[in-house]
């Protein structure tokens, strides 16, 4: 029998946990042929997420636990139940039971046929806001514009299944600012995509606001690309170029016309308009030079508090 992992982070789940452990293990009560395991993580929760997990391992020998010393993310909580797992495959998913996982039998049968990663691509269904749908087309659009990974549409979820030779490639990579989504594309190996709709969240808030969407965004965008930084200077030579052609202009028709070069309205909005595109390439410069400096101080990506492997 084959062995399955079902990596799942948990912050502040506490509504969902029982729900989802209910879920996969009807699950695989129809899959005859494997045996599973499911490891949580709990990335420094707040609520009784911790108590709950404990109880469901002492009463169900399919439930392992990690538990973060603090919170360190999303991604890293999802790299150490890839860590941690000794499967064949390794299935990541969510919590809140956004990623359904009834589709489980579809992303195993895709891995039988050969595929050493299945992802999914999700839709949204109809009740989902236009803001939430076109900000996540666009980033991913963007992300593949200006790196050198390529996402499908509505393929940046990290409900997916890898195959145990992707597990341990992943494993022994340690990036100061991890980003899987783009990793698992970015590593190449043999990939297929499934659909699914995204479900609607069983119980509790997401902790994912506009500012972790934005950290996220960037994370992924510069963690597999120095477009940005090639824009900088593009946009150096530009703004430039322009200066100089708009201002030599000025000149030519003050002399033509006898009139006096003047007007510091003028002159401020171009001091500003040059020092705010001066910002702009030193923000993007300091964002590499900040990912160098948590990359060179080698710190583990999390902490392990306790856990019952």
């Amino acid at each position: 029998m084959k062995k399955i992992s079902v990596v799942i982070p948990a912050h502040n789940e506490e509504g969902n946990i029982s729900l989802i452990h209910q879920r996969i293990k009807e699950v695989f009560a129809k899959l005859e042929d494997y045996h599973f395991e499911i490891i949580f993580v709990n990335d420094g929760s707040r609520d009784s997420t911790q108590q709950i997990l404990e109880k469901l391992a002492r009463e169900n020998e399919e439930i392992k636990f990690i538990e973060f010393s603090r919170n360190f993310g999303h991604q890293p909580a999802v790299k150490a139940g890839i860590d941690s797992s000794s499967a064949n495959a390794v299935i990541s998913m969510d919590a809140d039971l956004q990623h359904p996982p009834e589709l489980i039998p579809k992303m195993i049968e895709q891995w039988e046929k050969g595929f050493d990663i299945v992802f999914t691509i999700r839709t949204y269904p109809k009740h989902i806001s236009t803001f939430k749908r076109k900000t996540s087309e666009l980033f991913y659009h963007l992300l593949s514009g200006i790196s050198d990974v390529n996402l499908v549409k509505g393929g940046g979820s990290d409900f997916r299944l890898m195959d145990a030779s992707v597990v341990d490639v992943i494993r022994n990579m340690n990036e100061a600012d991890i980003f899987l989504r783009g990793l698992s594309t970015w590593i190449g190996f043999k990939q297929t995509g499934v659909e699914f709709t995204a479900g609607d969240r069983a119980s509790g808030e997401s902790s994912y606001n506009l500012k972790k969407m934005m950290r996220f965004a960037f994370t992924g965008i510069t963690a597999f690309s120095v477009k940005p930084l090639y824009l900088a200077a593009y946009l150096g030579f530009i703004f430039s170029a322009f200066a100089v052609l708009v201002y030599g202009i000025y000149v030519v028709h003050s002399f033509i016309a006898h009139t006096e070069i003047s007007g510091w309205a003028s002159l401020i909005m171009t001091v500003v308009f040059f020092g705010g595109v001066q910002l702009i390439i030193l923000g993007i410069i300091g964002i590499y030079l900040g990912k160098m400096f948590k990359q060179v101080k080698d710190r583990p990506n999390y902490i392990i508090r306790s856990n019952n492997f």
